[in-house]
């Protein structure tokens, strides 16, 4: 009697052990499956990024463009006339600072003498 209550403690703990092995095999490969439905997320997510980054640089892109065809306009908005005007401006600052500057080389050598 003692023998076969001994053997069916025996083989309800071997069930016992076998059904705890089979839940954790099952807790591990839900793990698993969590993990890769994180990595597939992150994939996702880098995918996206990605595009971002792309978009982003043909948006520069097109910027880049733009500025250079304003630029384009502006020179060509100048007329003949107006860059002559421009030209006389410049050349008569010139000829001012160089008589400032003539003129101060006059009044210090006065000075030193």
């Amino acid at each position: 009697m003692q023998q076969k209550q001994q053997q069916k403690t025996q083989q309800q703990q071997q069930q016992q052990e076998q059904q705890q092995q089979h839940q954790q095999e099952q807790q591990q490969e839900k793990h698993q499956q969590q993990q890769q439905q994180e990595q597939q997320q992150q994939q996702h997510q880098q995918q996206q990024q990605q595009e971002q980054q792309h978009q982003q640089h043909q948006q520069h892109q097109q910027q880049q463009e733009q500025q250079q065809q304003q630029q384009q306009q502006q020179q060509s908005n100048l007329t003949d006339p107006q860059q002559e005007v421009e030209a006389e401006a410049y050349w008569h600052v010139l000829a001012s600072l160089h008589l400032l500057l003539w003129g101060l080389r006059t009044a210090v050598s006065c000075c030193v003498f």
